[in-house]
């Protein structure tokens, strides 16, 4: 059989697969029963992509296959083979659709309390929260790429090879086949926040990571249903995704892989196949396919050397460290611990000096098998030519991810609320309390070259040292820095900044970034984007000179407009700063937070990304998002960070902080203390985030006005708010 044979026949399976599942359904659950996968707004999103048809229920299962039918004819051409593959995803999810009808979690890793010990531990479908969550490292960089792991590797060893390459060089991977059995065999820790993903051991399941392409268009690219052209184009260009095939090929995966090549998305295989240039690749040498496979989506990735014992990448970010695992412990209220950077005279620093002073984690002091609990004090002394005190909070904040990056290292909070974990597992493996000095001095030194030329690092661990030193000199540089940091109002500076961080998933969108108004991804300030133009001249930061304001209350400037008309060009002509009614700001999809009008109750509701329930408003996150994101402009709705929450700019010109009516109960626990601060001062009003409405108080629409009116909350007696 010739290529394109083989493509036929893989898709032929699927749809006879797809017919007899969707015959057997719909007798057994009738027409009018619901279809759906957890958690997302886009129904069957890649059959609602590509036909910009949503399937809710059995009966249009139907019309779903007739949809896939659509992209089966036959001929000897390439395209008529992708068309093929574009048929073969469909019927998948259809097949995969089908089996959340009979189990609504079909896939038992979902279940688990801890992936890592579960009997089963695939994951099929990603929520759209999961997706979301992945936004900021992708258009970072910190994950630079997609990698796609089929099939079964000639041994563990070798799959466990080419997966820690992967790991190490901070990829996503997810998993189909019997690769997940001998992840399995070599201890890998898999999930998504490891970003080592287990789908399923059928070919079927990989369609969950086409999935997740195809939403990354949907969601940043607000690319619209039913434009495959524009979908395709967007997966190529932005979505760095690729496909390696072991131990050999069936005509279903060969017909899998059309729909990935299509998507713009290359393959591998270690069993011949006549090959597609830089498409379908035959690479029967395991240690090139890591090679192989980067080169031909174009993916170029910078190595930092880190003298350290174990793996440090941002695939480790998101690794948690229990009790169970866990050898030593710093902070969390357990003991003193604090982390401060600090400028020094390039005299007066020693590069590459890291020194502890206090007990190690292996001294002799401690009891065998007994956690270790120690004081911690980390200093971080920079020095260079055009280093400036500005930018020390933009590096104090980087220790979080940098050793989060550490594999076996939990890093949770900041200055004098920091709190690490270590595991049993690296500490076994040699790493002592030195690297992580190590890690600081390389990372300092690689991701701030441009300011930073010497750094030294000292670590404290004896409880005096640590105490003395937190009241002689963090807590006043500490203090300074808020001092400084409240004069900082968008009132008394000249310029803002805009970013265009994720123009590489949102093309029209751009933020601008205030003193009183983060990015709304919630990981850029002012003052980070002060930083960061230093640090990048031509990068995604850049000064915009306020002027004259058109417009004091909606927040207009000229230059603020044409910094965003030119940046998404021409998509977005004008935005306001201080208004979800008139020209609100765009989102890419990467916001921590969207409010909406709740008009019944005159104010604005608030959802976290996490909560994934239904709101007072009538939509879930996802559904919200879907109308917000992607660099759309939506009245009275908008996207944004948690830390606008105690602004006194979030939407001034509507009534500001007052209007919030309700959000999800976790959020407002996390943002009550700045928020009641903020109200406060502006109104006078006392514990504000006691009159806000939450999940266990009510959802339904005239429970939370009763609510409302028992706490007598300002928004019920401001002007109407549309």
């Amino acid at each position: 059989m010739n290529l394109l044979d083989i493509i036929y026949d893989g898709q032929a399976q699927y749809l006879q697969r797809a017919e007899e599942m969707v015959a057997k359904v719909v007798a057994e659950q009738g027409k009018e029963t619901p279809v759906k996968f957890p958690g997302t707004a886009y129904a069957l999103p890649c059959i609602y992509a590509i036909t910009g048809k949503k399937i809710t229920n059995v009966g249009e299962l139907e019309e779903a296959l007739a949809l896939a039918k659509e992209y089966i004819h036959p001929a000897k051409t390439l395209q008529a083979g992708l068309d093929a593959g574009t048929a073969s995803a469909m019927l998948a999810e259809i097949i995969e659709a089908v089996k959340f009808v009979y189990d609504p979690i079909p896939y038992k890793g979902r279940d688990a309390e801890d992936l890592n010990t579960a009997e089963i531990r695939t994951l099929g479908f990603l929520p759209d929260a999961e997706v979301r969550s992945f936004g900021v490292a992708l258009v970072t960089q910190d994950i630079p790429g997609v990698a796609v792991l089929i099939g079964e590797a000639p041994d563990a060893e070798t799959l466990a090879s080419v997966v820690k390459d992967y790991q190490q060089k901070g990829l996503l991977t997810f998993m189909v086949g019997k690769v997940i059995d001998q992840a399995i065999e070599q201890n890998i820790k898999m999930g998504v926040d490891l970003r080592v993903i287990p789908l399923g051991y059928e070919i079927e399941s990989v369609i969950h990571v086409v999935s997740v392409a195809i939403r990354a268009s949907l969601i940043f690219g607000a690319t619209k249903p039913g434009d495959f052209l524009a979908h395709r184009t967007y997966t190529k260009d932005r979505v760095k995704a690729f496909v390696n095939v072991f131990g050999g090929w069936d005509n279903k995966i060969i017909a899998a892989g059309a729909a990935a090549i299509e998507l713009g998305f290359p393959a591998t295989v270690d069993k011949y196949i006549n090959e597609v240039p830089t498409l379908l690749l035959y690479q029967p040498d395991y240690e090139k396919v890591v090679a192989t496979s980067l080169e031909a989506r174009g993916i170029k990735i910078k190595i930092t050397e880190i003298d350290c014992p174990v793996s440090v990448s941002s695939a480790f970010e998101g690794e948690r460290v229990r009790k169970d695992t866990m050898f030593a412990e710093f902070g969390g209220n357990r003991t003193p611990a604090w982390e401060l950077v600090t400028t020094g005279d390039l005299a007066d620093i020693e590069d590459h000096k890291i020194t502890l002073i206090g007990p190690d984690i292996d001294d002799a002091m401690f009891e065998e098998g007994k956690t270790v609990r120690l004081p911690l004090g980390v200093l971080v002394e920079v020095a260079g030519k055009d280093m400036q005190a500005d930018f020390e909070t933009v590096l104090e904040r980087r220790i979080h991810y940098f050793l989060n990056y550490v594999e076996g290292a939990m890093h949770v909070g900041q200055r004098n609320s920091s709190w690490i974990r270590l595991t049993k597992e690296a500490y076994g493996k040699g790493f002592r309390l030195k690297h992580i000095g190590e890690v600081l001095y390389a990372k300092m030194r690689d991701d701030f070259d441009k300011v930073v030329d010497k750094c030294q690092v000292t670590i404290y661990t004896n409880k005096e040292d640590v105490e003395r030193l937190y009241t002689e000199k963090a807590k006043p540089v500490y203090d300074k820095r808020d001092t400084r940091m409240a004069a900082l109002t968008d009132d008394n500076v000249e310029e803002f900044y805009t970013c265009l961080l994720c123009q590489s998933f949102a093309p029209s969108h751009v933020c601008i970034v205030t003193p009183e108004r983060l990015g709304l991804c919630g990981a850029v300030s002012w003052l980070d984007a002060k930083a960061t133009k230093q640090l990048d001249p031509t990068g995604p930061n850049q000064p915009v000179i306020k002027g004259t304001a058109i417009d004091e209350r909606l927040g207009i400037w000229d230059s603020v407009n044409e910094a965003v008309a030119t940046n998404s060009q021409g998509a977005v002509e004008s935005v306001t700063l201080y208004s979800i009614l008139e020209d609100p700001m765009t989102s890419c999809g990467c916001f921590e937070c969207i409010c909406g009008i709740m008009p019944e109750a005159n104010g604005v509701v608030i959802v976290n990304r996490e909560h994934a329930d239904i709101t007072p408003v009538g939509m879930t996150f996802g559904e919200l998002a879907s109308m917000t994101g992607g660099g759309v402009q939506t009245p009275g709705f908008m996207g944004h960070g948690r830390q606008l929450l105690g602004s006194k700019k979030f939407m001034s010109a509507e009534g500001g902080l007052e209007r919030i009516v309700w959000m999800p109960k976790a959020l407002k626990d996390d943002v009550a203390e700045r928020l009641n601060k903020a109200v406060k001062e502006m109104t006078g009003i006392d514990n504000f985030a006691d009159m806000v409405c939450d999940e266990t108080i009510a959802v339904d629409s005239e429970a939370v006005l009763e609510f409302l009116e028992t706490k007598g909350h300002p928004a019920l007696a401001m002007d109407p708010i549309m």
